[in-house]
C-alpha cells in the first residue's frame, strides 16, 4: 500500500503532550509503557464467551492478531462486547436477544473505539450477529480496520453400526430431535448425536449463517479473503491472525478506511457469492442493514436479481454434503470469487483489506485437485442461486425462502396458525401436524417477537419427521436459522404485531407457495381481509421495559434490515 499517512494521527489526542500525562498514568498502570503510548493505537474488539463453542477460542485469536500488531509498529488494546448464542438459545425465549444483540454489538464497538479515538480496529467475531455488528461498526467508525472471523468447527465424527464413521454437525442433533419426538430414535441414538456433533471450538459447520456472513465478509472485502476462512482449530489459524495483526497497520498507514472499500459494487459481489453458495436467509437481512450503515439503498429485489443469474454450485450443508472447512480446503473464497469472475457476476476491481483487489485474490486460488464442494458451472446443483424474494397478499413488502435443499417450487396447503414458535414446535412434537399443512408462527417478528426469532428447532424438527419432512410449508415474520432447510418462507413484511396480512390468516384458510411467480398467496377474497384487518387489534407487547421494549420501540421492518434508529 503506497502514499503512507501518519498512522498515529487519531490517537494523538489520547496519549500526546503535557495535558495527556493523566491519561497515560492509567495506561502505564495496567503494564502500557510510554514507548507503547507513542505508537499507533489499534483496538481489539473481541466477542470471546465461554457460553458455547463459537467464541470460545477467540482470546487466542486475539493474543496472535496483538502480536501481528505488535511486530508491526502499533499498540494493541483488547476490548471485550457482548454475544449471544443462537444455538444455544435456539427455540427459548432467550433466542430473541439474539438479532437485539446484532445493534448492542455495533453500538458497543462504536462507543469503545470513540471513547477511545483508536486508530485503526481488528474486530474479532465468531457466531452468526457478530460478524455484521462488527462490519457495520466499522462502518459507522470508517477507520482503518477489518473483520476477523474464528473460524468454523470441525465436523463431529458419529460412529456407525459398522465400526465405521459418519461426519455429522449440529444439524443432525436438531434433526435427531424431531425424530426422538416421532420415535423414529431412542434416547441412546439421540445421546450419540449430541456427544459427537460438537468436537470443540469454533462456529457451526455448514454454510449456516455463521460462515455464510465470514464469506461474504471476504466479497466485501472487509475480510482479508482465505485468512479468515481458517478453521477455529487448524494448526494456521494463529499464523492466519498473526498475519490480520499486521495488515490492520497496513491500512492504518494507508489511510484505507471501510467506506473506501465497502462500495455497492462489493455489496452486489457478497449478494453473488451468497447465491452461488447457497447461503443463510440471514445474509438477506444483514447485507440490507450493512448497506443501510454504509449510507448505500439496497432492496429485497436486488437479492433476487442476483440470484436469479447466479447458478448455484457450491455442495455444502444444509442443502448440500459438505462443511465450511471442506471449502476452504477445496480452494475456498478465492476460488469461488474465480468461478464468479469466469462467468461475468463478479465485478473484480473492487479493492480488499488485503491491498489486493477481488480479481488479484482470485488469481491466487489453489483448486485441490478432486474436490468436489466448488463445482463448475457445467456441473452447477441449479441453474439459479440459493435465494427467492416473495411477495403476494400475504407478504407485499416481501418474505425471504432459501431453495437450496428441496425440491417443491409449488405448494397449497391448509394453514395451522400459531401465536409464537413454542406453540408450533410443541404441536409438531404431539404430532398435530399433518403432511402438506402450512404452518402460520407469526408475532415473532422484529417488534412483535420482539428480535424476530430463528425457528430452527421447529423447522428441524419437522425434518426429522419422515411423514412431514418433505410435504410440510412454514411461513413466519421471524427467521430461520441458516441451518434451515425445506419449504420455509420468513420474514414476511409487514409483520403480524404491526397489522400485515399475516395477521389475519385464520385456520383452515390455504396458502399457496408459487416460487417460478415469486407469490405467496392467502387463498381468501381480497374485502374478507381487509374486514378481517378491520377488526384486528395489536396484542399488548411482550416487554414493556428494559432492551427488548427499547429495540421493540425503534426496530425497522424485516424488509428494511430491521435496523434501530
Amino acid at each position: 500500500m503506497s502514499n503512507e499517512i501518519n498512522p498515529k494521527k487519531n490517537s494523538i489526542v489520547l496519549t500526546e503532550g503535557p495535558s495527556r500525562a493523566a491519561a497515560r498514568s492509567y495506561f502505564r498502570s495496567v503494564g502500557f509503557t510510554k514507548e507503547d503510548l507513542h505508537k499507533p493505537i489499534i483496538g481489539i474488539a473481541n466477542t470471546w464467551t465461554e457460553i458455547g463453542p463459537c467464541n470460545f477460542h477467540l482470546r487466542k485469536v486475539a493474543e496472535a492478531v496483538k502480536q501481528g500488531i505488535r511486530e508491526a509498529g502499533g499498540t494493541p488494546m483488547e476490548f471485550n462486547t457482548v454475544t449471544i448464542h443462537d444455538g444455544i438459545t435456539m427455540g427459548t425465549q432467550g433466542m430473541k436477544a439474539s438479532l437485539i444483540s446484532r445493534e448492542v454489538i455495533a453500538d458497543s464497538i462504536e462507543l469503545v473505539a470513540r471513547g477511545n479515538s483508536f486508530d485503526g480496529i481488528v474486530c474479532i467475531a465468531g457466531c452468526d450477529k457478530n460478524m455484521p455488528a462488527a462490519i457495520m461498526a466499522l462502518a459507522r467508525l470508517d477507520i482503518p480496520g477489518l473483520m476477523l472471523y474464528g473460524g468454523s468447527i470441525a465436523p463431529g465424527a458419529l460412529k456407525q453400526p459398522d465400526g465405521t464413521t459418519k461426519e455429522i454437525t449440529i444439524l443432525q442433533v436438531f434433526e435427531g430431535m424431531g425424530a426422538h419426538a416421532a420415535g423414529k430414535i431412542n434416547d441412546d441414538e439421540l445421546e450419540a448425536l449430541e456427544a459427537a456433533a460438537c468436537p470443540g471450538p469454533g462456529a457451526c459447520g455448514g454454510q449456516f449463517t455463521a460462515n455464510t456472513m465470514a464469506m461474504a465478509g471476504e466479497f466485501l472485502g472487509i475480510s482479508p479473503m482465505m485468512i479468515t476462512g481458517v478453521p477455529a482449530m487448524s494448526p494456521e489459524k494463529h499464523e492466519a491472525s498473526r498475519q490480520a495483526g499486521r495488515l490492520v497497520m497496513d491500512l492504518a498507514r494507508a489511510g484505507l478506511t471501510p467506506r473506501k472499500i465497502v462500495t455497492r459494487q462489493a455489496i452486489d459481489n457478497a449478494i453473488a457469492a451468497v447465491a452461488a453458495s447457497g447461503g443463510s436467509t440471514n445474509a438477506v437481512l444483514h447485507l440490507i442493514a450493512i448497506a443501510h450503515e454504509f449510507d448505500m439503498p439496497l432492496t429485497m429485489e436486488d437479492f433476487d436479481r442476483i440470484s436469479e443469474q447466479t447458478p448455484f454450485i457450491c455442495d455444502l450443508s444444509p442443502g448440500g454434503k459438505y462443511a465450511a472447512k471442506d471449502y476452504q480446503e477445496a480452494g475456498g473464497s478465492r476460488l469461488l470469487a474465480q468461478r464468479l469472475i469466469e462467468r461475468g457476476l463478479l465485478k473484480g476491481d473492487s479493492i480488499t483489506v488485503t491491498g489486493k483487489t477481488l480479481a488479484e485474490e482470485a488469481a491466487l486460488a489453489v483448486e485441490t485437485v478432486g474436490q468436489l464442494v466448488i463445482r463448475t458451472w457445467e456441473n452447477a446443483l441449479k441453474p439459479t442461486g440459493g435465494l427467492v424474494i416473495m411477495r403476494g397478499n400475504l407478504a407485499p413488502d416481501g418474505a425471504v425462502i432459501k431453495v437450496a435443499g428441496h425440491e417443491r417450487i409449488h405448494h397449497t396447503g391448509t394453514a395451522r396458525v400459531f401465536e409464537s414458535e413454542d406453540d408450533c414446535h410443541a404441536a409438531v412434537e404431539a404430532g398435530k401436524i399433518n403432511p402438506n399443512d402450512v404452518l402460520v408462527i407469526r408475532y415473532e417478528g422484529p417488534r412483535g417477537g420482539p428480535g424476530m426469532r430463528e425457528m430452527l428447532a421447529v423447522t428441524a424438527a419437522i425434518k426429522g419427521i419422515p411423514s412431514l419432512s418433505e410435504t410440510v410449508a412454514l411461513l413466519t415474520d421471524g427467521r430461520f436459522s441458516g441451518a434451515t432447510r425445506g419449504l420455509m418462507a420468513g420474514h414476511v413484511a409487514p409483520e403480524a404485531q404491526l397489522g400485515g396480512p399475516i395477521a389475519a390468516v385464520h385456520e383452515g384458510d390455504t396458502i399457496t407457495f408459487d416460487i417460478p411467480n415469486r407469490k405467496l398467496t392467502l387463498n381468501v377474497p381480497e374485502a374478507e381481509i381487509a374486514k378481517r384487518l378491520a377488526a384486528w387489534k395489536a396484542p399488548e407487547p411482550r416487554f414493556k421495559r428494559g432492551v427488548f421494549a427499547k429495540y421493540a420501540n425503534s426496530v425497522s421492518s424485516a424488509s428494511l434490515g430491521a435496523v434501530t434508529t
